[in-house]
């Protein structure tokens, strides 16, 4: 990937620039300057949607279209988007995007994504180490001096094995006392002041912390100099085509094309402290996007397979069961060595599962925004349908 100067220079001295930028972001990854990747345009601005018009592709949309009928009338409310080797094999929006507006779900309404945002942030993370940028075996002290644990690394951050306690729940007294919204810096803070006691030694063993990818989005922010939604804005989205996804700030407000949060009884759910916390929640996609950045990985337009398979693994079958976190994604792993990448998420009435069979490029996307936790066992009955077994056979879901 070619690296650029941010201002204009003669031929000579640019390309002794660009040098120098290359031989000192291979030798001293932690430093801190201008950040001077260039981001590519990437050809994923198009999808092939319904291409398949066989009779076995056409029995199964009508298997899921009964399917999704019999959830509509339990409440369900989202975007439902399947993708098969690179093709759209069954795409819909059942109900509301804004209700007061009167305005239906569409290709357009994207969704809090919730968790699955730190699919989004670890890759930034890996994008930044593949290109020396950063170390993610580098201590979190040496990106963020404050930062008051000093056994921590930044791999420990993206595989949740660092002990630090989830700020949505250790922070609250804070925000309550504060009335404000917080942001990363306010948490940064707060660990540095606070010192909230650590769960469990670090590297010892697994714990699920949004208090992670909160410090990982700051330290973005320090390695690229750039607010962590501009960065993923331009590095990420707009690279990728991904026309209707952004980061939240609730200074901003939503656009008014996104869907609102809403509670089961269809009350909006109020916009509270962590909402301005980003890198474990925050991101807004809709499904047809979230296929693209599901493509991305197939056609190495982000990260090489190399550091792919740092992220997919590998798998440590630390509890009892298939259930593995690598380095932002959740992983089924099965003793045949196959695996499920997937991640799901739950931010308000926002209920969403992103699942991978990446063996055969099968994808299944859901995004809702009414809340109902019978949407993580959706992928599971729309892989049975496509499989045609028992619904009841397959996978395991997780929260």
């Amino acid at each position: 990937m070619k690296l650029l100067p941010t201002k204009l220079y003669t031929t000579a001295s640019l390309f002794l620039f660009t040098l120098l930028s290359c031989q000192f972001a291979n030798e001293n990854a932690k430093a801190h300057t201008h950040f001077l990747l260039e981001p590519e345009t990437l050809e994923t601005n198009t999808l092939q949607s319904n291409v398949s018009t066989s009779p076995e592709w056409d029995h199964i949309k009508q298997r899921i279209d009964s399917f999704y009928n019999k959830q509509m009338a339990a409440g369900f409310n989202g975007s439902v988007l399947v993708g098969y080797k690179g093709k759209i094999i069954y795409e819909q929006y059942y109900g509301i995007a804004n209700r007061s507006k009167g305005l239906p779900l569409s290709e357009q309404s994207a969704v809090q994504l919730a968790s699955v945002s730190k699919t989004f942030t670890a890759a930034a993370v890996l994008y930044l180490f593949q290109h020396k940028y950063l170390d993610i075996n580098e201590l979190v002290t040496t990106y963020i001096p404050s930062f008051p644990y000093k056994n921590i690394s930044i791999k420990m951050l993206l595989n949740h094995r660092s002990g630090l306690p989830d700020y949505t729940h250790w922070a609250v007294p804070f925000a309550n006392k504060s009335k404000r919204i917080f942001y990363n810096d306010d948490i940064i803070k707060l660990l540095s002041s606070v010192k909230p006691h650590l769960d469990f030694p670090s590297n010892t063993h697994f714990k699920y912390s949004n208090t992670n990818y909160a410090v990982l989005a700051k330290i973005i922010e320090i390695v690229t100099e750039m607010p962590y939604k501009s960065f993923m804005q331009k590095y990420i989205f707009k690279p990728l085509g991904m026309e209707h996804t952004f980061v939240f700030d609730p200074a901003d407000g939503l656009p008014a094309s996104a869907s609102i949060s809403y509670k089961y009884n269809w009350q909006a759910e109020p916009v509270m402290f962590a909402d301005g916390v980003y890198g474990d929640k925050g991101i807004y996609s809709t499904v047809r996007d979230m296929y693209k950045w599901d493509q991305s990985f197939y056609q190495n337009k982000l990260l090489n397979n190399e550091t792919l398979e740092l992220a997919y693994g590998p798998c440590s079958f630390e509890k009892a069961g298939i259930k593995n976190y690598g380095l932002g994604w959740r992983m089924l792993c099965y003793t045949n060595g196959n695996k499920i990448i997937y991640h799901n998420g739950w931010w308000h009435g926002n209920n969403t599962c992103f699942y991978r069979f990446i063996k055969e490029n099968l994808t299944i996307i859901v995004l809702g925004n009414r809340f109902n936790k019978n949407i993580y066992k959706q992928p599971k009955v729309i892989f049975s349908i496509i499989k045609n077994t028992d619904a009841n056979q397959g996978f395991d879901e997780d929260e």
